[in-house]
């Protein structure tokens, strides 16, 4: 494992005061929300840097060996670092002993074998858990593993940005899904209203291309690798993806671990939850070693579309601590505001509430 080899300057990018200062009129709670990579002082010692504290293995493996189920998607490449940890020795560094539990897309099922004991932790897209989360499964966030994977396409010629999607029909693969509540607040935002000036039409992820091409709907929705590989075919445009404005320096994925876990075993929480940031961080700078070890779990791709696929992705980001509930907190005041999450929701404790700080 080579952390030295990480670009300090991406992980410190955030750090400047130009970009804190960009939210604090917009939060009002959360003016270093962007600051993600200076918190960790607060948890792996005052003099602790970004870097230091992914270094720091020891501090965080466990005196003996443990065994853990962690639940993930095998097969979403955004999770390709998880996946391909163990052929880093991440998780044997950190004397765990993991099983991978794969529940697919099915997040409800996947938060529900954490809060039944069926698996210890899990790794899964933020705004596909907070609602579930608010309605009471116990389980806590305990970091945010990286940015990217959710996109908006429609077809060259049709509506050129988000506000001129009103009125239209979008495709998704779920009404529940993360991409469509990331792109509900995004049109809320550019001043359409996804409740009520937006028609959402479920297809079949390998539908939704063809549906574009046929003019059933204006724009269409989801992650990574299909919408990558939609966006290449010829008349596509990608209108918007969780990688812009204030979103661009914000985590897409979260750790979870189960209530039981971060309340009577937070050294093990700790072990994971650090064995899963380093392999991101380690992926940031071997994108090529991650695509070629993650290429036999995927169907109908290649090492090249992986490539591609995780260059745009950010797994330089991670965030933890104070800096990751405020993180979450933005997305719960937005998803407040498309009628997601509960009116009388506060985001920074719902944030606190369901935050772990196994770093502590």
């Amino acid at each position: 494992m080579n952390l030295q080899a990480l670009n300090r300057r991406r992980l410190l990018a955030l750090t400047g005061t130009a970009a804190a200062a960009t939210l604090v009129g917009r939060l009002g709670f959360a003016a270093d929300v962007l600051d993600a990579h200076a918190q960790h002082g607060a948890h792996a010692g005052p003099q602790a840097s970004p870097v230091d504290f992914l270094q720091d293995t020891a501090r965080w493996a466990l005196p003996e060996p443990r065994k853990v189920r962690l639940a993930v998607n095998l097969n979403a490449v955004c999770l390709a670092p998880v996946t391909v940890a163990d052929s880093q020795g991440f998780f044997k560094q950190h004397n765990l002993d993991v099983e991978f539990v794969n529940f697919g897309n099915s997040t409800e099922v996947l938060l529900e074998s954490m809060a039944t004991g069926k698996a210890e932790a899990a790794v899964g897209m933020a705004l596909r858990w907070l609602k579930a989360l608010e309605q009471g499964f116990d389980v806590q966030l305990t970091g945010g593993t990286h940015g990217g994977c959710l996109r908006l396409l429609a077809r060259e010629g049709g509506p050129g940005d988000l506000s001129a999607l009103k009125g239209s029909t979008i495709g998704v693969t779920d009404m529940a899904s993360a991409d469509k509540n990331f792109f509900s607040l995004m049109l809320k935002r550019h001043g359409v209203d996804p409740v009520r000036d937006i028609t959402w039409r479920v297809y079949p992820v390998d539908l939704l291309g063809p549906a574009l091409e046929r003019g059933e709907i204006q724009a269409a929705s989801g992650s990574d690798p299909m919408m990558y590989r939609v966006k290449q075919q010829p008349g596509m445009v990608e209108l918007s993806s969780n990688l812009v404005e204030d979103y661009a320096k914000l985590s897409c994925c979260v750790i979870g671990v189960s209530g039981t876990l971060a309340r009577e075993e937070q050294p093990v929480a700790a072990a994971i939850s650090h064995a899963i940031l380093q392999a991101h961080a380690w992926a940031a700078g071997h994108p090529e070693a991650v695509a070629e070890l993650f290429l036999p779990k995927t169907v109908n791709s290649s090492k090249e579309e992986l490539l591609a696929i995780l260059r745009e992705h950010t797994h330089a980001h991670y965030a933890v601590g104070d800096a990751f509930v405020k993180e979450i907190a933005v997305y719960a005041r937005d998803l407040k505001q498309i009628e997601v999450l509960r009116p009388r929701t506060d985001p920074l404790e719902f944030a606190e509430s369901i935050h772990a700080n196994v770093f502590a």
